[in-house]
């Protein structure tokens, strides 16, 4: 009877196992297609940018140099800066419309 349960275990771990490897797999495969999105993305953005091959290396280079405003260091804008920016401008817009 003890040998049944111990079995039982034995094949309820080994089918664990490989659902944590099917899982594992998956999530390898997803953070390769989100890692080739955010690539396109890059891509996309740059190309828009309209700045010819051989400056695009000089440009990427000085941004890296240059302070980026709020302490961010991944090339993502802080939203609360960005928001700020925002509402400025708007304001600045509805001022000027007033006068």
């Amino acid at each position: 009877m003890a040998t049944s349960k111990t079995n039982k275990a034995r094949s309820e771990v080994e089918k664990a196992r490989l659902k944590l490897a099917e899982q594992q797999a998956k999530l390898k495969e997803l953070e390769a297609k989100q890692t080739e999105c955010e690539n396109l993305e890059i891509v996309d953005i740059v190309r828009g940018m309209s700045i010819p091959l051989d400056d695009l290396a000089a440009v990427l280079q000085s941004l890296k140099g240059a302070a980026v405003p709020g302490g961010a260091t991944s090339g993502q804008v802080d939203p609360k800066l960005k928001a700020s920016k925002t509402i400025t401008a708007e304001t600045k817009e509805t001022e000027d419309e007033t006068e």
